[in-house]
């Protein structure tokens, strides 16, 4: 029973696989929200946001008090970094690190940062907490607060639900997002709604406490992997940003959610009754959307990466916004490609 199938009598095929099962039953999956261009763009949009926004369980989360708290404030050769706590729900708070230039006059744009599935938001100062972290930063280049105050930036990192400071277990390193996945689904949320409801209620706090040093023109949102996969949910909620970068995440379900296995973080319940990755486009046009994928990334394959983008090329094409999304593609594995980028 080791083998997948088994053939009897010469004729009969049978699998004893769920997985080559739901593959297979996957195939025939067409979105029933995906746009043809046809239907009025303005209740299209409004039917597929109060969708998208019921599948991630938005609908669940309610605003509360920001109650800002610093926790430490230092003085790094990149700059000036304040680590920070944000309440984004009643009962939880966001860890947050803002990476300011050591000297600058008026305010300058905001780049907010999301690491994805490695030791925490503290790599995006380019700090080493843990072993493996000199490896990230070499590697994987995601010391995204560093490289945008190099660009004029002031760099701001929120740690993600189950990953880093947040991950809610003190014996793991780095990320725990199964039980938190999981025991969201159980109350009709998901984490990555969760993680979106936080880019944006800590935009809100920080740029009442902060307003007078930074601003939105020209601002970014951008992430890797686990990071660029929350960049691109959140820029279809979250309009305040000029440009969005999901870096190292873009990719069809079926090329890598489905043929792949990947962390529970990236499963949204019934997402593809409705929507795959491109589709979801239609609520970031024409803002500018910037798609980075990598040759050989094995997580997120090139083939799913190039035929999501084609699609969402369309979308911007048929809403006179070509010039507002473009694809950048890496040569080499799964990771972050910032000359390209920046």
């Amino acid at each position: 029973l080791r083998l997948a199938t088994i053939k009897i009598r010469g004729i009969t095929m049978i699998s004893f696989s769920p997985i080559e099962f739901h593959k297979n039953k996957f195939k025939n999956i067409t979105p029933s929200l995906r746009y043809n261009g046809q239907a009025d763009i303005k209740k299209h949009r409004d039917v597929c946001i109060n969708k998208l926004g019921e599948l991630l369980g938005l609908d669940k989360m309610e605003k509360c008090p920001s109650d800002f708290h610093i926790i430490s404030k230092e003085e790094l050769d990149c700059g000036i970094h304040t680590h920070f706590a944000v309440q984004t729900e009643e009962g939880y708070y966001a860890h947050c690190h803002l990476l300011t230039p050591h000297s600058f006059e008026g305010k300058l744009p905001l780049c907010v940062c999301l690491q994805g599935h490695v030791s925490g938001a503290h790599l995006s100062m380019g700090i080493v907490k843990d072993p493996y972290d000199e490896v990230y930063l070499k590697e994987d280049n995601v010391d995204f607060c560093v490289q945008a105050v190099k660009h004029g930036y002031i760099g701001l990192a929120i740690e993600q639900r189950g990953f880093g400071e947040n991950a809610g277990n003190d014996k793991l390193i780095g990320t725990n997002c199964s039980h938190t996945a999981f025991s969201a689904i159980l109350m009709g949320r998901t984490i990555i709604g969760e993680r979106v409801w936080d880019v944006m209620r800590v935009l809100d706090c920080v740029l009442e406490i902060y307003g007078d040093i930074l601003t939105m023109e020209q601002s970014i949102l951008m992430g890797m992997s686990g990071g660029g996969t929350a960049t691109y949910y959140a820029a279809c909620f979250e309009k305040r940003f000029d440009v969005y970068l999901p870096g190292a995440a873009l990719c069809s379900f079926k090329d890598s959610i489905i043929e792949l296995c990947h962390c529970s973080c990236n499963y949204v319940p019934k997402i593809a009754e409705y929507f795959d990755m491109s589709d979801l486009a239609i609520l970031i046009a024409p803002k500018k959307l910037i798609i980075q994928s990598a040759t050989e990334d094995k997580y997120f394959p090139l083939k799913g990466a190039i035929s999501e983008y084609s699609r969402i090329k369309d979308i911007y094409t048929m809403l006179n916004a070509s010039e507002n999304c473009m694809q950048i593609i890496g040569e080499g594995p799964h990771s972050f490609y910032p000359d390209s980028a920046w």
